[in-house]
């Protein structure tokens, strides 16, 4: 493989961005949603977490493909299919049917994953990291920026235009990976059924993966209780937004995690471990300033969201590193593994979020996110204490580069 140029990676980095936003693009437009399709404000978390359950479905029997068979073609299909998802939900008449749809652009939204997957495969070791960063960057972009597409066009054309235009971005997608992205053609005699047990044996067996996974599932529950709660308060007294203004907090987000696109770089140098533990703390932190939401300002919002986005991204970035650098030939179902629990951690980030602000407000709800972020903190700590931070020796990184 000759690696990836700039431009595949740009396009690439737009195709996880697509993608991924078929997932996300709900969140702004929930209360939009509600009052179109009569839906009650405490089941609108379970539109959320459809798209997320669909995701973890695509993870676990999807994703191992990429390790099987020509990631060019499976991220053709599946830019298609998530295209099918979107336009399910976009021409949906209840609830029901929205489900359905944003459940199937989930399952095949793992497309993100596959071309993960392919770009750390054909990287050299050197560029692996600011390889998988870069591209990774498009899985932030679509997630922050889908908020502020929604929030405008639901203002504008309706909560389903957004669906329609990502549908749309879908097939063209497809059709340019079709024409132009180089084959990987490999031939592995690998199974499916031996691929998905390999997935399962890394629960069980690798420490260095359990502790990733833990720490991904708590990380993306405390980044799922903020952004799939923060229309709530933002559209209720005394600030009273509509999903234009709620979609453009989607910004601010943008420009604290591409401030950790660095990251991959800092874990190429041998510093991924130490990234996570002071961004988790961060993270913790940035709820003291999330949760000031009723005052005569939202600056300390603001500057909660940049730190928030900031340390989820620097972690999810050198998680990835490590992970892929442990397990190099197989990078498509060990990320897939991985991402399963962020899948069930952002889905649970989802249910409880809204659960709590209909419970008590959204003091709750930020609670709620500085717990899940202090665990991912705690299971950090416990990995570091007990030596299991750092791939094994022969993948290439030497303990001490790890740790340091």
């Amino acid at each position: 493989m000759a690696g990836v140029t700039r431009s595949w990676r740009l396009v690439l980095a737009l195709v996880c961005a697509v993608a991924v936003s078929t997932i996300y693009a709900i969140q702004p437009v929930l209360e939009a949603v509600g009052r179109d399709l009569g839906l009650a404000p405490e089941s609108l978390g379970l539109l959320v977490a459809a798209g997320q359950i669909g995701y973890f479905a695509g993870l676990v029997l999807l994703v191992p493909l990429g390790d099987m068979l020509n990631r060019r073609r499976l991220i053709t299909g599946h830019l298609v299919l998530t295209a099918v998802g979107a336009a399910i939900a976009a021409a949906a008449p209840n609830g029901v049917l929205v489900a359905v749809g944003l459940a199937v652009a989930g399952v095949f939204a793992v497309v993100v994953q596959i071309t993960v997957g392919y770009v750390a495969a054909v990287s050299s070791p050197a560029e692996r990291g600011g390889n998988i960063g870069a591209v990774t960057s498009g899985v932030v972009i679509g997630i922050l920026g889908v908020r502020v597409l929604a929030g405008v066009l639901g203002d504008t054309l309706g909560w389903r235009a957004v669906y329609v235009l990502l549908a749309v971005l879908c097939v063209v997608l497809a059709v340019v990976v079709r024409a132009g992205l180089q084959s990987d053609t490999r031939t592995t005699g690998e199974r499916y059924g031996r691929v998905l047990a390999s997935m399962g044996r890394l629960v069980l067996t690798d420490r260095l993966f359990l502790s990733r996974g833990l720490i991904a599932f708590f990380l993306f529950a405390s980044f799922g209780t903020l952004w799939s709660g923060l229309s709530l308060p933002l559209g209720a007294d005394p600030w009273n937004f509509g999903t234009t203004e709620i979609g453009l907090f989607g910004m601010v987000g943008l420009a604290g995690a591409l401030g950790a696109a660095r990251a991959g770089k800092w874990a190429d140098g041998g510093r991924a471990q130490p990234i996570s533990g002071w961004s988790l703390v961060l993270l913790a932190v940035s709820w003291l300033l999330i949760a000031q939401t009723g005052g005569p300002t939202l600056w300390f919002l603001i500057a909660g969201i940049v730190l928030a986005d900031f340390a989820v991204q620097a972690v999810h970035v050198s998680s990835q590193h490590l992970l892929t650098t442990a397990h190099p030939n197989r990078a498509s179902s060990v990320i897939g593994a991985y991402m399963a629990f962020y899948s069930l951690g952002s889905a649970f980030g989802a249910v409880t979020t809204t659960w709590a602000y209909g419970a008590w407000g959204w003091w709750a709800s930020c609670c709620v996110g500085a717990l899940y972020a202090l665990c991912a903190l705690a299971v950090w700590g416990l990995a570091r204490r007990s030596g299991t931070l750092c791939p094994t020796v022969h993948s290439g990184l030497t303990r001490e580069s790890c740790a340091h």
